[in-house]
């Protein structure tokens, strides 16, 4: 079991003089919901967010689309970045926007996927800016191949998008070299966040998070949120998101003295 970043935030926030801290949303800043509309950020958590970006770059990676997030967040002076990375921007005037070349052959893959997977009980279609993504989350066991199969078929049909597997939930998106991780990476420098006494942060719970821990590699430190021990190239752990709660709350309060 990896170390719980909660008994090492002291630690962690000596390892570097320019922490910046990047998070993911949906099993992060919130719990995991049946239906992905109703995971609305606390309070509380939105109360932490602010007193710790007003001491260090923050960045919200999510695989919302970039008006869903802001607008769940609802915090200025933060980056954030939508679509897995592909829609990034900031209240500074940063932005930088891939992919809207494959905006129609999506406008099909949306289409052609509905019709696929209405009959599936549960399954969920939802069309992002730049993916359409097929939940499975309130799918019978039974018929979870179902939407695999049904995603497999369209992305088939359409080989200039690739799947993406998340928790519950199987995506097509723009078959572009880019992820959260390259998103981190672009963000720190363009940020000037790069150098041996810079320490960037990441903390996510999918398998798309892993993008990013592997892209931290040696210069910085990944913390997964789970309350199991699953592979993970992350260095610390977190339980849930009120543990993430309590770790940005102590970092930024370690960051004032």
């Amino acid at each position: 079991m990896i170390p719980s970043a909660l008994e090492c935030v002291q630690e962690i926030a000596r390892s570097g003089d320019r922490i910046a801290v990047f998070l993911d949303y949906d099993g992060t800043l919130t719990p995991i919901v049946s239906h992905p509309e109703d995971a609305w950020l606390p309070d509380s958590m939105r109360q932490t967010l602010r007193s710790l970006a007003a001491r260090v770059p923050v960045a919200i990676l999510s695989g919302r689309d970039l008006d869903d997030v802001r607008g769940r967040v609802l915090v200025d002076g933060i980056v954030y970045a939508g679509s897995h990375g592909f829609d990034i921007a900031s209240a500074g005037g940063l932005r930088r926007e891939l992919g809207a070349a494959y905006l129609p052959v999506l406008d099909k893959a949306e289409t052609e996927l509905r019709e696929a997977i209405d009959e599936i009980p549960g399954a969920q279609l939802e069309r992002k800016h730049f993916s359409v993504a097929a939940h499975y989350r309130n799918v019978n066991e039974n018929d979870a191949f179902r939407v695999a199969l049904a995603v497999d078929a369209v992305g088939a049909k359409h080989r200039e998008l690739r799947r993406m597997d998340g928790r519950k939930v199987y995506e097509l998106l723009p078959d572009i070299d880019w992820n959260k991780g390259k998103a981190m990476l672009w963000l720190l420098e363009t940020l000037g966040l790069e150098g041996r006494n810079a320490l960037p942060i990441y903390i996510g719970d999918d398998r798309t998070d892993e993008d990013a821990f592997r892209a931290l590699d040696q210069q910085g430190i990944g913390i997964l949120v789970s309350e199991q021990s699953p592979f993970t190239v992350a260095r610390y752990s977190l339980k849930n998101p009120a543990e993430v709660e309590e770790f940005l709350a102590t970092l930024a309060a370690r960051l004032v003295a």
